[in-house]
């Protein structure tokens, strides 16, 4: 943390140097808040002046030198000024004695904190400038300015901006500068949103939370549990920001702080109009205009946690009720209002109605926000709200995976209600991995049809994990049959079958499925919560093994990703990770794809049922990168931790292991894996999958184990990628160069640039084994696909990537630039003859017929 990088700003440090370095300036001042980061984007723009061509002159200003004439500049003036000088006199001699340095360079002034020169520096800047100098400079906004400096730009000598708060781009960026490693989604969100785009406020609360604890390292993830730790340093710096209040100032901080946002109308109705004006003017609110509303926030979000904490408690429960009455008798009309009230009915103590709890924990939830649905459920409980908010609480638990205190609030006594033993049965299954929880559905049989037809779609959802495909089907086809099965038993059902078709190789049957259920959501999730993990199973398998890029984009781009990943939802964001790892991966940008797996890896870890699946996707892509400790390692965790709960998930283990064989140099063992898969996928009648773990065939450099196969799943199997794949592994099996070419050329331009490279590599490798002159060609499109890639070692790439020697490569590097032999020869100390004898070693290790495509040749190898 002692380090601390600079990061963004891009922009901003291009306009400081273009105005420091060219002639149509005189100067640029920025104003902004304390701790946006002025400072140092000063001083990293003056830092990066050639001192040989400028003269800088840098000084920072403060309060203690602000009462001495000249003090703001001392550090940059000649020291023991003659004696006897009139002030005029004195700010001759500085101005000549600073000219006198710079000699005849420009002189380039950078004065930080430029609002606290005394008058005589202030004056000294002034002249400067109009004498030729440029003025690089801060500002604390809000603060006095000395007159000769604020007449720089109202004269129109310099230009005078605002510096805008980080973006939460480069608010994450500088997050990771910190921590020095990645931050999880959901906490970098949570930080951001409390740091503001104030980069001193964010390395505080960083700091505080490292030293309380509170942000640790999980799968190379830091992750921060949310509890904010005030430390001294960050209170203080919070305090005196806020600075002293009068009483009426204070109620409105305090008011704003606890229930922002607080609609203008209803402020000024609680507080008098002057002391919420006095709030706005000293920077302490802000007023947030939204169409016809005026909505009063913090200007800053840690103002809140300060004034929160600095409450009594008997004022902060005045407040809080305060506020529910004044929203209340505003009719809660706003869609937030029921949140918002019952959040303050609770805190104040003044929460009676269950019901209102209740609904407030569900419209919580619906928002994936766990934590605050955990404590409006379990008040709705303890208020008398009945099974409805015990099972709600259960279920947040058991997204929260806390699963053994789900099963406690679900009690322990033999009620056989169909609600009880699904909700019992999700948690047992979803929860813990216990795979008997379908044998106890099976064994229940409710007398009422409805309630029988909830127990069997539950029942069909655990034997589709357990890969019990034929009961799973039959179970929810008999379901969508019964006329009396309610909307969220339906929906569950379809989920099901959704999913047996996305597998099977039929994304769109599968798509019109999820779309009846994704319709019906407002009913299911407030009946039946828990199908969310249905919903996300079915659709997520969907766009996988459809190969389908712009349906993953899609759900990436949607609500649920953003509120999986921000509410502490782990299953689910551990799923939107996933998606984003193979997107990436199918475009070739296999770092990116790691660093996502790794992010599942940290969101997953709690969840001991799905724990494995994120280290199979890890094994995957670090294996496709050559990086065969890190594939092994994965695959070893993934291994230790799958159980018979997630047996369904067997194609994606699979291949795991397939590729990870490949990476340990066994690339055999890697084909009998994959083959065993295909028999397995066949008997499932899982065509789509099946698909996939042919086409690993077809990678592997086993075209002729998959092509007819492939062939026959043509008709059966839909998919935007499906048809290239199968005219991939036939020309592959023909040795057809050309086919295999064409096919790389659909690959890149529909955007599956790892399924691009290695066609174009097989094309590459047929021309070259034929003399072909169209291999320079192909290694060009190769060489032009790789470049937009990561890193990739799969046998197809490697095939045409063999090794050089150093001496080898250095002289094919300089023969493709066009260097003679003989110059060759005499700036690597070789004679002529061993030069051609390197190159033609090189042209038949890279299979090509001379000089002109040794270039993209050489472009194929890895560096």
């Amino acid at each position: 943390m002692e380090h601390w990088g600079f990061v963004g700003r891009a922009d901003e440090l291009t306009r400081i140097t273009t105005v420091a370095t060219g002639d149509s300036d005189r100067g640029l001042i920025l104003s902004g808040s304390a701790g946006i980061g002025k400072s140092r984007l000063l001083h990293e723009a003056v830092a990066g002046l050639p001192e040989e061509h400028y003269a800088v002159h840098r000084a920072s200003a403060n309060i203690a030198s602000s009462g001495l004439p000249f003090g703001g500049l001392a550090q940059i003036l000649p020291t023991d000024p003659p004696a006897g000088l009139s002030p005029a006199g004195l700010l001759r001699w500085a101005v000549d004695g600073l000219h006198a340095e710079s000699g005849d360079r420009p002189m380039v002034l950078a004065i930080d904190d430029a609002h606290l020169l005394d008058p005589p520096s202030a004056a000294l800047t002034h002249l400067l400038v109009r004498e030729g100098a440029t003025l690089l400079g801060t500002l604390r906004t809000a603060e006095p300015v000395p007159s000769p400096i604020s007449a720089l730009w109202t004269e129109g000598l310099l230009s005078h901006a605002e510096l805008d708060p980080l973006t939460d781009d480069e608010s994450r960026l500088l997050l990771s500068a910190l921590v020095r490693g990645p931050v999880e989604p959901g906490s970098a969100q949570r930080l951001i949103r409390l740091g503001g785009g104030n980069p001193l406020l964010l390395r505080e609360l960083v700091l505080a939370a490292l030293s309380g604890g509170e942000l640790s390292e999980t799968y190379g993830f830091w992750r921060w549990t949310g509890r904010l730790t005030l430390a001294p340093s960050l209170a203080d710096l919070v305090g005196a920001r806020i600075g002293g209040l009068t009483p009426g100032v204070r109620d409105v901080l305090e008011m704003v702080s606890f229930g922002e946002p607080v609609g203008l109308t209803l402020l000024m109705r609680a507080a008098a109009a002057a002391d919420v004006e006095a709030a706005e003017e000293r920077g302490l609110i802000r007023i947030v205009v939204d169409e016809r509303r005026r909505d009063v926030r913090l200007a800053h979000p840690l103002y809140g946690e300060v004034v929160r904490r600095g409450c009594p408690v008997t004022r902060s429960r005045r407040l809080l009720a305060a506020l529910a009455d004044l929203v209340e008798g505003a009719g809660a009309r706003r869609r937030d209002d029921l949140l918002r009230v019952a959040v303050w009915r609770l805190d104040s103590g003044t929460a009676q109605d269950g019901t209102l709890l209740l609904d407030a924990a569900r419209q919580a939830f619906n928002r994936f926000d766990i934590d605050l649905a955990r404590r409006l459920a379990a008040a709705a409980r303890d208020a008398g709200a009945g099974w409805a908010a015990a099972e709600l609480l259960a279920t947040v638990l058991l997204f929260a995976d806390c699963p053994e205190e789900a099963l406690t609030v679900l009690g322990t006594d033999p009620d056989d209600s169909a609600r009880r033993l699904t909700a019992r049965a999700a948690v047992e299954f979803f929860g813990l991995g216990r795979a008997e929880a379908a044998d106890t559905l099976a064994a229940a049989q409710p007398a009422h049809p409805a309630e029988r037809a909830r127990v069997r779609a539950f029942e069909a959802f655990i034997r589709l994990q357990l890969d019990e495909l034929p009961a799973a089907r039959s179970l929810a086809r008999g379901v969508l049959e019964e006329p009396a099965a309610g909307i969220a038993t339906r929906a569950l059902a379809r989920c099901v079958l959704a999913y047996l078709l996305a597998a099977g190789g039929d994304p769109d049957g599968s798509a019109e499925l999820i779309a009846a259920v994704e319709a019906d959501t407002a009913d299911w999730r407030r009946d039946t919560p828990t199908l969310q993990y249905a919903l996300q199973m079915a659709e997520g398998t969907r766009v996988s093994v459809a190969l389908d890029l712009p349906a993953i984009d899609r759900i990436l781009a949607a609500e649920f990703a953003h509120l999986a990943q921000a509410g502490g939802f782990g299953f689910g964001s551990g799923w939107v990770s996933l998606l984003q790892a193979q997107a990436s991966l199918l475009r070739g940008r296999t770092g990116e794809a790691l660093h996502a797996t790794e992010q599942a890896c940290a969101s997953l870890a709690p969840a001991r049922v799905y724990d494995g699946s994120a280290h199979f996707a890890r094994a995957n892509v670090a294996a496709l990168r050559g990086e065969s400790t890190i594939a092994t390692e994965s695959l070893a965790t993934a291994e230790a931790a799958a159980g018979t709960a997630v047996s369904l998930y067997y194609p994606w283990q699979e291949q795991a292991r397939a590729w990870t064989l490949v990476s340990q140099g066994e690339p055999a063992a890697a084909v009998r894996v994959v083959q065993r898969a295909v028999t397995r996928l066949r008997a499932d009648h899982l065509h789509g999958q099946e698909l996939l773990a042919l086409y690993d065939l077809v990678r592997l450099g086993q075209p002729q184990l998959a092509a007819a196969r492939l062939g026959e799943l043509a008709p059966l199997v839909g998919g935007p990628a499906t048809a290239l794949v199968i005219r991939h592994a036939a020309a592959a099996a023909a040795e057809s160069g050309e086919d295999l070419f064409a096919v790389a050329r659909e690959f890149a331009v529909l955007g599956y640039q790892l399924f691009a490279a290695e066609a174009a590599a097989g094309a590459v490798r047929v021309f070259r084994t034929a003399r072909d002159p169209r291999a320079l060609a192909a290694s060009t499109l190769m060489a032009d696909v790789l470049s937009r890639c990561g890193a990739l070692r799969t046998p197809a790439l490697l095939a045409v990537q063999p090794a050089l020697t150093v001496r080898e490569r250095q002289v094919a590097e300089l023969a493709a630039e066009g260097v003679r032999s003989r110059e060759i020869a005499d700036r690597l100390y070789l004679s002529p003859r061993t030069v051609e004898n390197h190159l033609q070693r090189v042209y038949t290790k890279l299979g090509v017929n001379g000089r002109l495509e040794l270039a993209p040749a050489l472009r194929l190898l890895p560096q």
